[in-house]
């Protein structure tokens, strides 16, 4: 968990995973993208989002086009040979396209080992009740009036145990843009986020673990049950849940990357001009214990994505949490409960308790959802008033940012 990410991708940096695809970002209010492509470099089979029912497009959907035009975010995934590629970076000194990046792959962020919550070591300042878990209780969604009622969360990850009871009166919408597997949950890793962000905040048979427990849940395969995923099905993620109006996108993953992926930086802007914010794991590469202090890797090192780094019970930073990148960018932003966190798990287990920046940030994303119900707020306003509302903490802002988010306690008189 320290040096690698769950799935054992290295965690230096230096090296970051590709799949011989590009993504071509396009110029701010390009009105034609597939007619740039096939202007500039010849990309002849293109097709766009905008043709497919609720702009939903699956791996094969990608596999089949040479390009796809993801047109709520303004960028594209292409396979092309190199003389169309050096057709399309000699365009990005033109004013019609803005960047062509290397399509990289992302893995979930998080040990997927079980933590035992019950180690007679760990010193506690929160700990979980027969009510609520300590992320509830610390975050203050356990006191607040707000349950995020109206409001669309997408979680974008692994998928959801669609069989799971604690959801069975809930309204889900599921969709998988990962080639050859549904929305189903195989991995664990998107059941557990998606209960931290929107499962129940009060159950009978144990403590509540739902920030915002009656948000709209938009569940988005973009991760495989192996536990990672492209460039192409996150975008894919993200351009449905736009659509869709989620006024929160929740994605515990990433690579280990230390340079600004060009893609998320336009992405993130322009979801957040459409009322959308994007929230994502600042990553688990630190080793703490031996003065490793990690960074902040793609896609939360975007300037317009919400980068969350993981507090312990003790509201310290955690050993494996990522610090600021010196660069624009490279920030934590904001910080939340991600050690020993308690949440749904796939039938038959049910529940099961994890550490990692993963698991900080659906504390996030149900967090927002909560000041979304109760301000109105989207977008930029909305990222303000989280970071306005955080609670300080004594600990660096490298690690913490604006420090722990918290939810919105009281109704206007």
């Amino acid at each position: 968990m320290i040096n690698s990410d769950s799935s054992g991708a290295p965690a230096n940096g230096e090296q970051p995973e590709t799949t011989g695809r590009y993504i071509v970002v396009f110029a701010d209010g390009e009105p034609d993208p597939p007619g740039v492509l096939r202007a500039t470099a010849g990309v002849s089979n293109v097709a766009d989002t905008r043709d497919f029912d609720q702009q939903r497009v699956g791996a094969a959907d990608i596999a089949n086009a040479d390009a796809m035009v993801f047109s709520k975010l303004g960028v594209a995934v292409v396979s092309a040979d190199q003389r169309q590629m050096d057709a399309l970076r000699a365009a990005s000194d033109r004013r019609d396209i803005a960047s062509v990046t290397e399509e990289l792959i992302h893995h979930v962020l998080a040990d997927t080992e079980s933590a035992s919550a019950g180690s007679a070591a760990y010193s506690t300042q929160f700990k979980d009740s027969s009510e609520y878990t300590w992320g509830l209780q610390a975050v203050g969604a356990d006191s607040s009036p707000w349950t995020g009622k109206g409001v669309k969360v997408a979680v974008l990850d692994t998928g959801l145990d669609l069989t799971h009871p604690d959801f069975a009166s809930r309204s889900v919408t599921a969709e998988s843009f990962v080639k050859d597997e549904t929305a189903q949950d195989g991995h664990g890793h998107g059941t557990h986020c998606v209960g931290t962000s929107c499962g129940p905040r009060i159950l009978a048979t144990g403590p509540g673990y739902g920030v915002a427990n009656e948000a709209e849940i938009f569940v988005g395969k973009v991760m495989s049950d192996s536990g990672s995923g492209t460039d192409s099905d996150i975008l894919a993620g993200i351009n449905w849940a736009v659509n869709s109006g989620c006024a929160a996108i929740s994605m515990s993953l990433g690579a280990n990357v230390r340079q600004v992926h060009p893609p998320y930086t336009a992405v993130g802007k322009r979801a957040l001009d459409q009322g959308s914010m994007i929230i994502a794991a600042a990553g688990n590469n630190a080793d703490r214990d031996n003065g490793n202090y990690g960074f902040v890797g793609t896609p939360a090192n975007s300037p317009f994505i919400m980068a969350v780094g993981a507090l312990d019970r003790q509201l310290d930073i955690a050993p494996f949490s990522a610090r600021t990148l010196a660069g624009r960018g490279g920030q934590v932003d904001i910080a939340a409960p991600g050690v020993y966190v308690h949440s749904s798990w796939p039938m038959p287990k049910r529940y099961n308790t994890l550490s990692g920046t993963s698991m900080a940030t659906p504390h996030v994303a149900g967090a927002t959802a909560l000041w979304a119900e109760a301000t109105g707020y989207r977008g930029r306003e909305l990222w303000s008033v989280i970071m306005q509302e955080s609670r300080r903490l004594p600990v660096a802002s490298l690690d913490a940012g604006a420090g722990l988010v918290r939810a919105p306690q009281f109704r206007p008189a």
